[in-house]
């Protein structure tokens, strides 16, 4: 784990418009993420460091109208943050997203208590939190059973059960859980949990093949405690429909900014070896093109990210795979054109193909975005 730095980060004042937050934000990217960027993805280096200083510039309030300057849900200046943050490192760019989508749970909660206690610090990253949903996500679309269940108790719930991974946590982060009540009545019901309860444990994961600097545990309930008032909600259909979109669109922003790091390897690469590449399949100019739509398109489905209609979501599912898609596309392209170069242990290139697999099977995968496109389309 890094150190928290003590010196003062050239930051941006509340007043200061999008463009001067990316640059400020870039800024950081360059001077404390790029240099340990091989490091988080060859040693698993946690960028913690980085993350709590983002925090404080801002990168995580954006989507959040009760924290930010502007009082609004800038889904697509959120999404601009992680592709800032992705283009360079996107395992980083992973943890990022983790702490937005834990902090959209509480925006969007009925919880008092959490929006009072727990909001404001994932907002800056002063606490870092996480998402939990990809076993939920799966068993809403049938595709696995739902792995926590709890009893209601006085005050709260009791829950027992194991999730097998769940990133960017640590000793006191936060996450957003869904388990099954037991009982009469067996409903599902989400609540934010903090590792640092009693009953709850982290176990280490087998190592992956790129994205180990994230922090993946894997999460075991031993009759863990959680009061009613770190409830998300109840009612849970309802705040899944409100909060789906912006879920999966704030992930566009990995997506975008690996593309975007793609084409940069891309440009380096022709450098010296333009005259040869001129032959491969994908070329510079193209990409871009297809980036730029890439982009327009998804900040335009940012606009509304609480149209809860099927039709909507339908088109954010779309995004969502056709982002995938660019993804391992452009890094194929990006390795190609380094050549041999690419394929050494610290080249870019092949860093961003490992991480552009994380994009296509990260929960909604692709497989899993078109059975759920298949679904809605059928009614």
């Amino acid at each position: 784990m890094l150190e928290t730095r003590t010196h003062d980060v050239t930051g941006v004042s509340p007043a200061a418009g999008p463009a001067d937050a990316d640059a400020a934000l870039q800024a950081l990217v360059e001077r404390d993420l790029a240099p340990l960027t091989a490091r988080i993805d060859r040693e698993g280096l946690y960028p913690e460091d980085f993350l709590r200083e983002a925090g404080r510039l801002g990168a995580f309030n954006r989507h959040l109208a009760s924290q930010n300057a502007s009082g609004t849900t800038d889904i697509a200046s959120a999404i601009r943050a992680t592709e800032v943050i992705s283009a360079e490192c996107m395992t980083t760019g992973f943890v990022a997203w983790c702490q937005n989508a834990c902090a959209w749970y509480v925006e969007n909660s009925a919880s008092d208590t959490l929006k009072r206690e727990a909001l404001p610090r994932l907002a800056n990253a002063e606490a870092l939190g996480a998402t939990a949903l990809s076993n939920p996500m799966k068993w809403f679309a049938n595709i696995e059973d739902l792995k926590l269940s709890a009893e209601r108790v006085d005050g709260g719930y009791v829950v027992s059960g194991a999730l097998p991974w769940v990133s960017n946590l640590g000793e006191d982060h936060y996450f957003g859980a869904i388990f099954r009540t037991t009982g009469t009545n067996p409903r599902p019901v989400m609540a934010l949990i903090n590792c640092s309860d009693p009953g709850f444990s982290l176990t280490p994961c087998p190592e992956f093949t790129a994205l180990e600097g994230s922090r993946t545990f894997g999460c075991h309930f031993d009759r863990v405690f959680v009061p009613d008032e770190h409830v998300l909600a109840d009612a849970l259909p309802e705040y899944i429909r409100r909060i789906r979109p912006g879920f999966v669109l704030l992930q566009m922003g990995m997506g975008l900014g690996l593309i975007d790091g793609c084409i940069q390897t891309m440009r380096e690469a022709n450098e010296t070896l333009a005259h040869v590449n001129g032959y491969l399949d994908d070329q510079v100019g193209e990409l871009e093109e297809a980036l730029e739509d890439g982009r327009s398109a998804c900040y335009a489905l940012s606009e509304t990210p609480f149209d809860e209609s099927e039709r909507f979501f339908a088109d954010v599912l779309q995004m969502r795979l056709t982002g995938s898609e660019l993804s391992l596309r452009a890094s194929q392209s990006a390795l190609l054109h380094a050549g041999a170069r690419g394929y050494l242990a610290n080249a870019a290139a092949q860093r961003k193909l490992r991480e552009s697999y994380f994009v296509a099977i990260v929960t909604p995968a692709i497989k899993h975005l078109r059975k759920e496109l298949a679904r809605i389309h059928a009614h």
